[in-house]
């Protein structure tokens, strides 16, 4: 269509000619009104932006979690810090669990030392109905330092992380002659 009849039909209508796609070939326009457009357009930006809710990740606990899913989920949320996002720690009680409210707080605590240093607590603990709630921010990327590995992380960390053999023969070297030196000063 052409401009000028696309124009026409728009003021016939009461509304705008708006270009959505300037680079195309040929350029696109819409007739539509002009302030509901922008409106649109302003609120598809704003979701397109993030919202804190997509950046936040959860990682649940139980009081007795056993101690190779405590490292698991550690891992996670170190996985979840290390890309930038905020993680909410959820402590869940179950039953008579809520007796015993000092051993959540325990694994929170245990929880904030493991992760001291990937992220800082943004909310201290705290207890909502049978959930124990705390949230973690993520460090400056200079600051963060992983304790927690998967043995695929392992083995594809660089072979400089590892000590060398010669590392090893040198310790033992110094061990024997560490031991003559005994040897020889309780025969004195």
């Amino acid at each position: 269509m052409k401009i000028q009849d696309a124009l026409r039909k728009a003021n016939e209508l009461g509304l705008d000619l708006v270009e959505v796609a300037p680079n195309a070939e040929p350029p696109v326009c819409r007739i539509v009104d002009f302030g509901k457009f922008k409106y649109e357009q302003a609120k598809n930006d704003k979701d397109k932006k993030g919202n804190a809710a997509a950046r936040m990740k959860e990682i649940k606990f139980r009081v007795n979690v056993a101690q190779h899913d405590y490292e698991t989920k550690l891992r996670h949320a170190e996985e979840f810090l290390d890309k930038g996002n905020k993680v909410r720690v959820l402590l869940q009680f179950r039953g008579r669990e809520m007796a015993h409210q000092e051993l959540g707080a325990q694994r929170m605590s245990q929880i904030k030392k493991d992760l001291i240093d990937m992220a800082i607590v943004e909310q201290e603990p705290k207890l909502q109905g049978r959930t124990m709630l705390m949230t973690l921010a993520a460090l400056p990327p200079a600051k963060r330092k992983r304790r927690f590995f998967s043995e695929h992380d392992l083995q594809h960390m660089g072979d400089g992380d590892e000590p060398s053999e010669d590392a090893d023969k040198v310790d033992d070297e110094t061990d024997e002659a560490d031991e003559a030196e005994e040897t020889a000063s309780s025969s004195h």
